[in-house]
C-alpha cells in the first residue's frame, strides 16, 4: 500500500529548498517493512542527489529510533546532525511515496495513521 502527498501540513508544495520532518509513529502496521522514497515532481522518476537514491526504510541497519520506538525522517538540502536524513535538491519540487510492505489490519481500519509532513522552521 502506498501513501502520497505533494504538500506539507500547511498546504504548501514540497520544495527542495526547505527542510521537513516526517514523524513515523511507533508500530507501523507492516508485516515486512516500511519505506519512504522521494520522486521528482517533473520527471515523476526517483529523485537523485549525490546521496544517491532519495529513500529510507525500516530495513536500514542504522535507522535512528526515538525512545518510544517512533522514527523521525528529515528531508531537505541540509543534513541535521545525527538524524535520519534524505537529501533534496534546492530549486526542485518533490513528492514522497510512503510504502507499507505487508500492511496489517491497523492500516486498513485506520487505527494507525501517518501525520502530514511538517516544515522545519
Amino acid at each position: 500500500m502506498y501513501l502520497e502527498t505533494s504538500k506539507d501540513e500547511d498546504g504548501d508544495w514540497l520544495a527542495g529548498d526547505n527542510n521537513y520532518r516526517l514523524h513515523v509513529p511507533v508500530n507501523p502496521p507492516v508485516k515486512q517493512f516500511w519505506s519512504i522514497t522521494l520522486y521528482d515532481n517533473v520527471t515523476r522518476g526517483p529523485a537523485m542527489t549525490d546521496q544517491g537514491a532519495s529513500d529510507l526504510s525500516s530495513r536500514k541497519p542504522d535507522l535512528i529510533t526515538n525512545s518510544d520506538g517512533s522514527v523521525d525522517v528529515y528531508v531537505g538540502p541540509t543534513e541535521p546532525d545525527g538524524q535520519n536524513w534524505i537529501k533534496t535538491t534546492p530549486g526542485k519540487g518533490w513528492f514522497p511515496y510512503f510504502r507499507f510492505y505487508g500492511p496489517t489490519e491497523a492500516y486498513f481500519n485506520k487505527t494507525w495513521s501517518l501525520r502530514d509532513i511538517e516544515k522545519v522552521k
